[in-house]
């Protein structure tokens, strides 16, 4: 029963920080890529939606995303100054070499 309940508390956790879909443009850093987050947002005066662009950085531990990878990244606790996300699985993979 303990380590049901753990387990639940683990996952309650981790559901809980946001999760993002994007496209990797980087991966010259060492363990790190740069993902773009596009979204549509209406503009207040126009009532049009205009696409805003995010720009993240992430934490790839075994360097698997490659650029025009399409990714899923989590928020995390800071790793530097600009990392504050972790790569969580490559959805769609991008251009090999």
């Amino acid at each position: 029963m303990a380590s049901e309940q753990a387990t639940g508390d683990a996952a309650a956790a981790t559901g809980k920080r946001s999760r993002c879909i994007g496209i990797v443009t980087s991966d010259k850093m060492q363990k790190t890529i740069t993902v773009v987050v596009e979204r549509l947002v209406k503009h207040a005066v126009y009532k049009k939606y205009v696409r805003q662009r995010t720009i993240l950085k992430a934490h790839d531990e075994k360097n698997v995303a490659k650029v025009g990878s399409v990714v899923e990244v989590e928020f995390s606790r800071p790793l530097s100054r600009t990392k504050r996300w972790n790569l969580v699985r490559v959805l769609r993979a991008g251009e090999e070499g």
